[in-house]
């Protein structure tokens, strides 16, 4: 069993069963029909909340139980959405398919690996499609209240204008806030924001 299917055990969900606030605070971009991948979406609750917009939403992860966890609460919600069970670093990402990127904290890959997620974020994305990315800042080693401990792993300003820097950059902000997502994420966080349009 992986350390993300033992997160995941058990019938309370590790990050909450709401989207995250950031996500909806971005919900002027989403129109009925649009297509949206959202990555490594866990037990489902970003996933749900944007099938509930109206969006064509593919939800993948790597752990079985989240899968299992995503599909269960979106029968719940009455909302259809793929889920899928996949390794990001080996799946054969679409190209230029989704309107909608959603990347929410997905900050376990060591920085090569994470380079090349990027990229194919970015090639899955449709001409002048949208990616919203939120993650920790270097801050959160101080706070402790979720999110990785290895500092390399974390998002600053600089790293994702040059991560991003062939997208037009809407919106980029660093802010300290605080957040309650489950167990998973509790309290005064170091957060930092993107979205991004792909330019063509």
């Amino acid at each position: 069993m992986s350390i993300w299917d033992e997160r995941y055990q058990g019938e309370e969900y590790h990050f909450g069963t709401e989207p995250n606030v950031f996500l909806v605070s971005q919900s002027e971009w989403f129109k009925p029909g649009m297509s949206c991948l959202a990555v490594a979406d866990g037990e489902g609750r970003n996933g749900v909340w944007l099938a509930e917009q109206g969006l064509q939403v593919l939800s993948v992860d790597s752990s079985q139980v989240a899968v299992a966890k995503a599909r269960a609460l979106a029968a719940r919600r009455g909302v259809t959405m793929d889920v899928e069970l996949v390794d990001l670093t080996r799946w054969d990402w679409p190209e230029n398919h989704f309107d909608v990127v959603a990347g929410i904290f997905i900050q376990f890959l060591v920085p090569v690996l994470r380079e090349q997620m990027f990229d194919h974020i970015k090639r899955s994305l449709k001409p002048g499609g949208l990616l919203l990315l939120q993650g920790y800042a270097p801050r959160q080693l101080e706070y402790r209240t979720g999110g990785p401990s290895q500092v390399e792993n974390l998002y600053t300003d600089t790293l994702l204008r040059e991560a991003f820097a062939d997208m037009d950059i809407v919106h980029l902000i660093e802010h300290d806030s605080i957040i309650s997502e489950g167990a998973g994420h509790c309290g005064m966080s170091a957060l930092i924001d993107l979205v991004a349009r792909k330019v063509g």
